[in-house]
Formats: C-alpha cells, sequence, structure tokens
C-alpha cells in the first residue's frame, strides 16, 4: 500500500511578543517577493529600513495582548489541529504541519516528511481562499525544499476550499452557534490584498471593474475577491439571510490601495445608521489569530461603540474542534 501524507500549512506567528522576535517574523514575512511584489533591492530597502524598525514594537504590544499561558493562539491551535487530525486518520495518511513564517517552519516539516518517504504528499495551506501572497507562497517553499529529495513524491496541491460542502457547512454550524438572527446586522470580514495583487490574477481586466463581487468570473478562477464574495453567498444561503441583512468588507489594510470596501469603514458607518447589535464573521480564518482576536474582537468592537453602536461580537473561527477535524477529514478524503 502506498505511505501517504498530508501537510497543513499556516501562515505563522513569531516565537514570542518580545520586540526582537516579532522584528525577525516581521521581516521574514515582508521579505516574501510575494507578499511585496518589488525588486529584492528595494524590498529589503523597504522592508529592513522603513517598515519593520517602525512596525516592530506597536506590533509587539498587540502580540502581547494577543499571547496566552499557552502561546500563540494560531500556534497551539494549528498544533492541536494536526495531532487531532492524525488520530481521526489513523495516521493514514499521516499528517504533518508547519508555518510558512516563523516555526515550525514548513521547511523543517518537509524534512520530516523526507524521513518519512510517502509515495504521495498532499500539501493543504490552510486558507479557504486563493491568493499568491498565501496559497502559491506555500507552494514556492514546498518546491524548492523538493529539490532535496531523492525519492519525490506524487504532489496535490489543494489550492483553495472555500466551495467545498463541508467547509461552509462546519462554518455555518460554528456561525449558528452566536445566534445570528438576534443581531440587526452581519458584517463578513475578509483579510484584504492590494488591488495590484489581484491585477495580477486578473491580468488584462482592472480588479477594481470586473464586477467579480457579483459571480465568479471565467477569467480568474483564482480571483481572491470573487472567492470571498462566492463565500458570503454560500454561508448567507445556509443561513437563510437576505442581502439587505449583511455586508462584506475587508479588514488589514497598509493604504487605500486594497481590496475595499474597508471592515473599519463599514463597522463605523453601520453604527452612525443606528445598528446597534454586530455580528462580525471571519470566513478566511479557519484559526483565530491577531486578525481575528485583537483587530475585529477588541479594536473593532472598540471603534463600533465608539461610534455609537451597543454590542459587536465575533463569531469565532474553527481552531481544532472536533466538527472541523471531520470536515477536513472529508475535504482531504474527497481530494
Amino acid at each position: 500500500m502506498n505511505k501517504k501524507a498530508i501537510l497543513l500549512i499556516n501562515v505563522g506567528t513569531p516565537d514570542s511578543p518580545e520586540v526582537r522576535d516579532v522584528r525577525k517574523y516581521l521581516s521574514q514575512f515582508l521579505k516574501d517577493k510575494r507578499v511585496i511584489t518589488l525588486p529584492f533591492v528595494i524590498r529589503k530597502i523597504l522592508v529592513d529600513g522603513i517598515i519593520v524598525p517602525f512596525r516592530s514594537r506597536k506590533s509587539s504590544k498587540l502580540y502581547r495582548k494577543l499571547w496566552t499561558e499557552n502561546g500563540s493562539p494560531l500556534l497551539s491551535y494549528s498544533r492541536s489541529l494536526a495531532s487531532k487530525l492524525n488520530k481521526e486518520l489513523d495516521e493514514n495518511p499521516k499528517v504533518f504541519f508547519g508555518m510558512r513564517y516563523g516555526n515550525p517552519s514548513v521547511k523543517s516539516a518537509m524534512k520530516e516528511i523526507k524521513d518519512y518517504s510517502p509515495d504521495e504528499l498532499m500539501v493543504l495551506p490552510l486558507y479557504p481562499q486563493y491568493a499568491s501572497s498565501t496559497t502559491e507562497s506555500s507552494f514556492d517553499v514546498i518546491k524548492r525544499e523538493l529539490a532535496s529529495f531523492k525519492n519525490e513524491p506524487e504532489i496535490k496541491f489543494v489550492k483553495q476550499f472555500y466551495n467545498c460542502p463541508e467547509f461552509i457547512q462546519v462554518f455555518y454550524s460554528q456561525i449558528t452557534k452566536f445566534k445570528p438572527f438576534e443581531y440587526e446586522h452581519l458584517v463578513f470580514s475578509y483579510h484584504g490584498l492590494p488591488l495590484s495583487h489581484l491585477n495580477e490574477i486578473h491580468s488584462y481586466i482592472d480588479a477594481t471593474n470586473c464586477n467579480c463581487e457579483y459571480q465568479m468570473p471565467t477569467h480568474g478562477k483564482f480571483c481572491y475577491k470573487a472567492a470571498c464574495y462566492e463565500t458570503t453567498r454560500l454561508l448567507a444561503k445556509e443561513l437563510g439571510i437576505q442581502k439587505e441583512n449583511y455586508s462584506v468588507a475587508f479588514q488589514s489594510r497598509l493604504s487605500r490601495n486594497w481590496i475595499s470596501p474597508f471592515t473599519d469603514e463599514v463597522i463605523k458607518d453601520l453604527a452612525k445608521k443606528g445598528v446597534n447589535k454586530l455580528l462580525v464573521i471571519a470566513p478566511s480564518f479557519v484559526t483565530d489569530c491577531l486578525e481575528t482576536i485583537i483587530e475585529i474582537e477588541d479594536e473593532y468592537r472598540t471603534l463600533f461603540i465608539k461610534q455609537g453602536g451597543l454590542q459587536l461580537d465575533l463569531v469565532h473561527s474553527l481552531n481544532d474542534s472536533d466538527a472541523w477535524i471531520k470536515a477536513l477529514a472529508a475535504i482531504i478524503s474527497n481530494q
């Protein structure tokens, strides 16, 4: 029988909330050519000379708020997820785990896989919607590491799973735990991307004018923006909510030249319009992290209340829940 392996990949986290570790993590992350798509020399000067020195201390304070007795939630949940999935699959295929940035690294996971010597390897980044800066960046590392394999396994890359029925169903079930119909409005918040990244996917069509928020474009199968809107439509259909009762928005922007509408501005506008009770759902994250716990649950809640709202709640992510383990096992089986 063929030996099979699964490699789960998550984006990463600093080793600690200390400034030195945050600086190291940010430097590795932002120097990725798929994250900042500038020539290497310009990217290095920008990252080492401007971004990292100015952002490290501020980011360190945020990570301190995020940190628990188990360390980074993203790392502890991801480790637990891999361990539980291994038990669910009875180690056939055997599950490995690595972080794209930070530790344990994808490189170290690939060394373990090399020693295991599988005949087949499935690489599954834990990003529901495809993006070059996350999914393809992970594949880049795998391809580099495979060069050292004497017996290269048959590779299956899972590029996205936002439309897998198992994913939609488990996220729907997670949302229902928060009794969504008790809220006046729902916001589906996705991690943002620079518009330039979308334009690369669309190639010959300006991503701001492609109407991909209304339908999946035939010219952009891997359009991140289109996938986010389609994820929302699939979840809204399961929930039975009407379009006027929810919004789609994008968070964590670094400039105005990112996908809009921006989550913070949508939340402010809803509060000003008299919405008092708001539920935020983040279906681009399967693991709670800085962007969900701190940015949404802390900063956006404060913003909403400051603008006149009364209550903002976050639907926590799937993390290492038993339902997500079973859904992920089914997704793997179907792939």
